[in-house]
């Protein structure tokens, strides 16, 4: 068994559910920025440039006291299943995973912590937290940060503040993010307003898996866009206040649907987990719109059920292709996956009763 295979059977940290107001605001993540003095950004890095840097980080990995358990994992070990599974539970971005040439990933055991090493910079250090947790996760990300500086020489300008190499991230080089399912704004057709008043704010909106993907299962990432001329808790500070908004938003589009549209509400609930607990056949994209619905309904108390907001957090990952596959000790066609799929929602909703 190698190392990624640990992380199959136990929950994502984003997705535990234990945080606050997490029945909407699933995670929160800190990322850093950081580039390495005397080594050319990716564009210009030689291959033997790669594979030292590489070993400069994993050295001061080793040296980090909050970093002592992690598992340093260099991608010509990794699988093609291993990057992707990686991907699926948020740990390296899909561009990361399809780089060619060397490079690394460092993850602590219960996933909270991750240093993607040469991605668009030498370094992308996350933070991830459940739920509304971004000063928690800002304590931890600035902790590590400062252990890397002191066996790391950071590019830094007096000027510019931590020199990156995309503009967009010069200075602080953070960018702080939250996920959030908001499927009552969503159904109650409220969500592009959102989405428009957010941009006016300089907020990015992305899909489940960032920068060029599209909400999937009600869910969107909210995060800053600007980091120059900023101060961390700053940046910080702006997002919260936007999120708290956000939240409540959320909450009074559902118990809009409670009180108004209770028909509607009631009926996509019901039509969504019967078709979860009898299909045969399903795609990860579908099956996981109607846990999106299942969950609120859940959660709004439309049926009992020892089903925690976690074990359906857990099940929107373990039903993602790599995470099938994982599970199955095999690689399987898209087909197979997804009969796997259904079976495996079957299995868990077993206890759900219609």
């Amino acid at each position: 068994m190698n190392n990624v295979d640990e992380f199959v059977h136990q929950p994502a940290e984003w997705l535990r559910a234990t945080g606050p107001a997490s029945d909407i605001v699933v995670s929160s993540r800190i990322r850093l920025a950081r580039n390495i003095a005397g080594y050319p950004f990716l564009q210009k890095i030689k291959e033997a440039q790669r594979k030292e840097l590489v070993g400069v980080v994993q050295s001061a990995v080793a040296k980090s006291e909050r970093m002592k358990d992690a598992f340093y994992l260099r991608y010509n070990d990794l699988t093609d299943l291993d990057r992707q599974f990686l991907v699926e539970r948020h740990l390296v971005s899909r561009e990361h995973a399809e780089e060619e040439g060397d490079r690394a990933v460092a993850i602590s055991s219960n996933e909270v912590v991750s240093l993607m090493v040469i991605e668009e910079d030498h370094l992308r250090l996350q933070i991830f937290q459940s739920g509304f947790n971004l000063l928690e996760a800002w304590r931890i990300a600035s902790g590590i940060d400062d252990e890397l500086e002191k066996n790391l020489n950071y590019s830094f300008s007096a000027t510019l503040g931590y020199l990156t190499a995309c503009p967009t991230n010069v200075g602080s080089g953070l960018r702080a993010s939250c996920m959030v399912h908001l499927p009552g704004l969503v159904l109650t057709k409220q969500v592009q307003k959102v989405l428009q008043a957010l941009a006016k704010l300089n907020l990015a909106v992305r899909g489940l898996y960032g920068e060029g993907t599209q909400a999937t299962g009600n869910l969107f990432q909210f995060s800053n866009q600007i980091t120059l001329g900023q101060q961390e808790e700053e940046i910080i500070d702006n997002l919260e206040c936007v999120i708290r908004q956000v939240v409540e938003h959320e909450k009074e589009a559902r118990q809009y649907l409670r009180d108004k549209r209770k028909a509607k509400y009631e009926d996509q609930f019901w039509r969504s987990l019967g078709v979860l607990k009898s299909a045969r056949v399903i795609s990860s994209q579908e099956a996981t719109q109607l846990l999106s619905l299942v969950q609120i309904g859940i959660h709004g108390g439309l049926v009992k059920s020892d089903l925690t907001i976690q074990d359906l957090n857990s099940l929107f990952l373990l039903i993602q292709p790599a995470h099938l596959q994982k599970l199955a000790n095999k690689i399987l066609s898209a087909g197979e996956r997804d009969v796997r799929r259904a079976e495996l929602i079957r299995e868990r909703l077993v206890k759900v009763s219609i």
